[in-house]
C-alpha cells in the first residue's frame, strides 16, 4: 500500500481560488524601499510544498503568508519591518529550492549546478531574476532572517549550510570560470537568523510509504469518507512528477524519514546565526496512548493524515524506530521532528538566554500545519506572533 498518507498540502486552496486564477493576475513581487525600516537586516519569508510566493500571481489572489486574514508582509512593512516573500519550487528538492532562494536575493539566474542537474537530469538553469531582486543588497554586511514554514525550514536550512560550506561535488565538477557563487561558500555570516515553522526538520511519518501499510490498514477503515477522500485528492496533487527528474529531486523524497536523517549529515548548524524554531500540536492523547486531531481547531484537509500519524509506530526501511514520542502531531508533521534537527546543538527558548549556533526550541504552538500561515477555514490571527518574534530577533 504504497503511499498511504502522503502530504495532502496547500492545493485545497487552489480549489477555492481557481476561478480566479483563470481570469489571471500580474505578478505581485516588490522589492521595498529599506528607509526607515526598523531593521537595517530584511526578513526573506520561504513557503511550503505546494506553496507560493510573491513572484507568483496567485499570491495577490491569495497571500500565503496571512491567507484570509491579510497579507502578512504588508502588516510586517507597515509596522517597520521589510519582509519579503520568496518563490520557489513547489514540489522541488530542498536543493533546487535552496539555489532558487540565492538566485531570487542575489538577482541572477538560477543555477542548480552542473553535477546535480546532470545527476537528477533537469537543465542547469533556471529562471533569470536580473533586474527583479527580493532585496536591495545581500551581503555580510547587509544580512537577512530566513524564516521558513513547513518544507520551507528544510530549505532554509539548507540554503544557509550551502552559503557557508558551498559545495565540494559542483567545484569539482565545475570550471571556475562557470562555478555558482554560491557553490563557493563562505558567506554564512549573510545570515542573521533561521525561523522553522512546524518544519519537518527529521521527516514526518506522514511519508511513511510501506512502513505503515500493515499497521494502518485497520485505522484507514475508519477515516470518514470525506476525510478519506480529500486525503487522496491532495496525496494525487502533491506527488505529482513532471519531467525526466529522478524520483529523489523531490520535496516528498526529502520528507521521508530515512532521508531527511541523511540531509541532515550534510547540513551546518552556522556558529554565528541565530537558529529558532516554532512547533506545532492540533492532536491530543486517548486513552490508549494514540491521539487524534482536535477537529475543532484543524483543517478538515489533515484530520485524516493527523489519525494515521498519531497511531503510526514501527521501524523505518533504514532501520530509524519510530516510537510513541512521534504520536503527537499538527496533522502532516510530528511535534517531536518540528522541533529541532535530531544531533543538532539545541535547548528550550529563553529570552534571557538566546545563543547563536544553538536551535533555540520556542513552546509549542497551539494549531494545526497551517496555522502559522494563518489558517484556510481555520483563520489564525498570526500577527502579533510574528510581530513579537521579529521584534525579539531585531533586539539581538
Amino acid at each position: 500500500m504504497k503511499a498511504i498518507f502522503h502530504n495532502i498540502g496547500y492545493k485545497m486552496i487552489a480549489l477555492v481560488l481557481a476561478l480566479c486564477v483563470l481570469f489571471g493576475a500580474s505578478t505581485a513581487w516588490f522589492q521595498a524601499d529599506s528607509s526607515g525600516w526598523k531593521t537595517n537586516y530584511t526578513y526573506v519569508f520561504v513557503h511550503g510544498l505546494s506553496g507560493w510566493g510573491s513572484y507568483d500571481s496567485t499570491y495577490k489572489l491569495m497571500p500565503y503568508w496571512g491567507m484570509f486574514g491579510g497579507d502578512l508582509m504588508k502588516y510586517l512593512n507597515d509596522k517597520g519591518f521589510h519582509a519579503v516573500c520568496a518563490s520557489v519550487s513547489p514540489r522541488g528538492s530542498a536543493w533546487d529550492r535552496a539555489c532558487e532562494l540565492y538566485a531570487e536575493l542575489t538577482g541572477t539566474r538560477v543555477d542548480y549546478g552542473k553535477a546535480h542537474s546532470e545527476r537528477c537530469g533537469h537543465a542547469r538553469f533556471g529562471e533569470d531574476y536580473t533586474g527583479r531582486a527580493l532585496v536591495k543588497a545581500f551581503s555580510e554586511r547587509d544580512k537577512i532572517s530566513l524564516l521558513g514554514h513547513s518544507f520551507g525550514g528544510a530549505t532554509v536550512r539548507l540554503f544557509a549550510s550551502v552559503m557557508e560550506q558551498g559545495s565540494a561535488e559542483e567545484r569539482a565538477a565545475t570550471p571556475a570560470e562557470e562555478l555558482s557563487d554560491y557553490f563557493k561558500g563562505g558567506k554564512g555570516s549573510w545570515i542573521h537568523s533561521l525561523t522553522a515553522l512546524a518544519a519537518p526538520h527529521n521527516g514526518t511519518t506522514a511519508y511513511s510509504d510501506e512502513d505503515a501499510s500493515e499497521q494502518l490498514a485497520e485505522a484507514e477503515k475508519e477515516i470518514p469518507p470525506l476525510e478519506k477522500k480529500l486525503q487522496e485528492i491532495m496525496s494525487r496533487t502533491n506527488s505529482q512528477k513532471t519531467g525526466d527528474r529522478i524520483e529523489e529531486d523531490y520535496a516528498d523524497y526529502d520528507m521521508y524519514i530515512d532521508h531527511a536523517l541523511t540531509l541532515n549529515k550534510t547540513i551546518l548548524t552556522l556558529p554565528e546565526t541565530y537558529y529558532f524554531s516554532i512547533p506545532c500540536s492540533c492532536s491530543e492523547q486517548q486513552p490508549d496512548g494514540t491521539w487524534s486531531p482536535i477537529n475543532s481547531k484543524m483543517e478538515l484537509m489533515f484530520r485524516s493524515s493527523s489519525r494515521l500519524i498519531g497511531q503510526y509506530t514501527g521501524v523505518t526501511r533504514g532501520g530509524y524506530v519510530i516510537d510513541e514520542s512521534w504520536l503527537e502531531n499538527d496533522g502532516l508533521v510530528n511535534t517531536i521532528s518540528a522541533k529541532a534537527p535530531f544531533g543538532a546543538p539545541q535547548k528550550d527558548f529563553d529570552p534571557a538566554s538566546v545563543q547563536p549556533g544553538v536551535w533555540n526550541i520556542l513552546p509549542v504552538y497551539q494549531g494545526d500545519h497551517m496555522s502559522l500561515q494563518g489558517g484556510l477555514f481555520k483563520t489564525n490571527d498570526i500577527k502579533e506572533l510574528y510581530l513579537e518574534h521579529l521584534s525579539m530577533i531585531n533586539a539581538l
